[in-house]
């Protein structure tokens, strides 16, 4: 159907690909006659899309002039080699209308990109013909229907980016085997599924975050080249201890609203992360750093984590331990630094802590925030703390009484 549909493109537009090829011979125009095939795959592209009301990216596509001179067309020679479709300025409506399978006949075509927009339908299998294709971002329309398996044969894919539509079924698992990827970005679709084993060893960015994927990650499933990694907001579950003892390059980590399970390697604090998210998951045990901490923010809370607090996390600006089984008295350094105001935010409500070394008339800092509703002490200081932790100050004896039993 495909087929028919790229070769019966209609007697005038063949008519204008003669006559303009014609014209430059004629005229003598020092310039590389794009490829028949390519001109005709324009036209067909062009017949699937429409500017959105506001933008005017397609005014300059005009086929009795030279197509490599269009609004995000880069050609090579006679071949056409990167599509950016789209105004690309911040704030252009974009386009609307379906992505015509003739796509695949850009046969040199390295890189393909579509602006923000209302593109709709699925994303042509056709792409998968074009060998020579690196990058590929279609990001924020409203593309559906399940991600080709076939996308596998882009053996030179480096970006993948097909965030913010509304695919759905599984990740197919061949495309963790493309070796050159550096960047997966898949995140807010509604993908579900397990997360497939990513072999490439550049690979660089991995987000998944916002879908409906579930199941474990195996300790040897990402390679040790992430430095990007997001699955935040899905239902994937089991233990990350062996997964994230091998990531020591990240320097960002958010595996956030999951049921992820089990102890957290010391050693995660270390990493050159500069923000880490493990916040709502089922985490428990004590949490050990080997050093002192530098990483900017940290988020533990609503977890299950247990012990006494270590500190070596009073250098972290953000500290949220909120909402876990903590016990024991609140270390000391984290009062000098908090009143020095080198730390903006210390949650420790809902715990079961059992005092600070603070007095009672020392003045937090107005770019500090401190709260410690709800442990098994009453807080010598009086400190706004978020809505959400309730209006209980401190946690009824009988808890306190039980945990410590």
């Amino acid at each position: 159907m495909a087929e028919k549909q790229i070769n019966g493109v209609g007697l005038l537009q063949q008519y204008w690909c003669i006559v303009f090829c014609i014209y430059l011979q004629f005229n003598s125009i020092a310039v590389a006659i794009l490829d028949p095939v390519d001109f005709l795959a324009l036209q067909s592209i062009r017949k699937g899309l429409d500017d959105l009301p506001g933008s005017n990216y397609f005014a300059s596509w005009d086929f009795t002039s030279d197509p490599c001179n269009f609004a995000g067309v880069y050609c090579d020679s006679d071949k056409v080699i990167a599509l950016n479709l789209g105004d690309p300025r911040a704030g252009a409506p974009g386009l609307t209308g379906r992505l015509d399978p003739s796509i695949g006949k850009l046969s040199a075509l390295a890189e393909l990109s579509i602006v923000p927009g209302r593109i709709y339908g699925a994303l042509p299998q056709s792409i998968s013909q074009i060998k020579s294709l690196r990058f590929l971002a279609v990001s924020r329309n409203f593309l559906s229907g399940q991600i080709p398996a076939s996308l596998s044969q882009l053996r030179n894919l480096r970006t993948l980016d097909l965030s913010y539509n509304i695919f759905t079924g599984a990740i197919p698992a061949s495309i963790g085997t493309l070796p050159e990827l550096t960047n997966v970005i898949l995140g807010h679709n509604r993908l579900s599924g397990p997360v497939p084993p990513f072999t490439s060893k550049s690979l660089t960015r991995l987000d998944l975050k916002h879908n409906d994927l579930s199941g474990t990650l195996a300790p040897n499933s990402l390679p040790p080249s992430l430095q990007y990694l997001s699955l935040s907001w899905n239902r994937l579950s089991g233990p990350v201890y062996g997964l994230l003892n091998r990531l020591d390059q990240l320097n960002y980590l958010d595996l956030s609203m999951n049921q992820f399970t089990g102890t957290v390697p010391g050693r995660v604090f270390t990493f050159p992360i500069t923000n880490l998210q493990l916040q709502r998951n089922l985490l428990f045990g004590p949490v050990q750093p080997s050093d002192q901490v530098s990483i900017p923010t940290i988020d533990l809370s609503y977890n299950r984590f247990s012990g006494e607090i270590s500190p070596l996390f009073s250098t972290v600006q953000n500290l949220y331990l909120n909402n876990n089984r903590f016990t024991g008295q609140v270390p000391g350094p984290f009062v000098d630094r908090l009143l020095a105001a080198n730390i903006q935010i210390l949650y420790l409500q809902h715990n079961f802590l059992t005092g600070i070394q603070i007095k009672p008339t020392a003045e937090i800092p107005l770019s500090s925030s401190l709260c410690l509703q709800y442990n098994c002490m009453v807080p010598p200081v009086e400190t706004p703390c978020p809505l959400k932790s309730g209006k209980q100050k401190t946690r009824p004896t009988a808890q306190c009484n039980e945990w410590r039993g």
